[in-house]
């Protein structure tokens, strides 16, 4: 078992994040199937902050969705310690496509 200590110098952060059972409040609401596998359906909180700005996960995954060789997609965050948190995407391209990152990473910033 890992022991959470919180966040360095932000106790409110720590407190809204881990309960007092020692529990860590993601904001990602999942499920673990028969197999003991782990699936990230959904999130709680749709916004994150990227560098000061308010980024909207849903809004970056519904982009994704308009990609013609893309036919599922999800955006999660993951923390940074230079801009607060960045978004991830994981993407599922139709079958007979080899659309890369760098391309769907160029689609997004037009």
């Amino acid at each position: 078992m890992v022991e959470i200590l919180g966040y360095l110098n932000d106790p409110v952060s720590t407190k809204t994040t881990i309960d007092e059972e020692g529990w860590l409040h993601t904001g990602d609401i999942g499920f673990i199937n028969e197999d003991d596998e782990l699936f990230i359906v959904n999130r709680l909180k749709e916004i994150i902050k990227y560098k000061g700005f308010q980024v909207a996960l849903a809004e970056i995954s519904a982009l994704l969705l308009t990609h013609p060789t893309i036919s599922d997609a999800a955006v999660v965050p993951m923390i940074d310690e230079k801009a607060g948190e960045v978004p991830v995407a994981f993407v599922v391209r139709l079958n007979g496509f080899t659309t890369t990152e760098e391309e769907i990473k160029q689609f997004v910033s037009k």
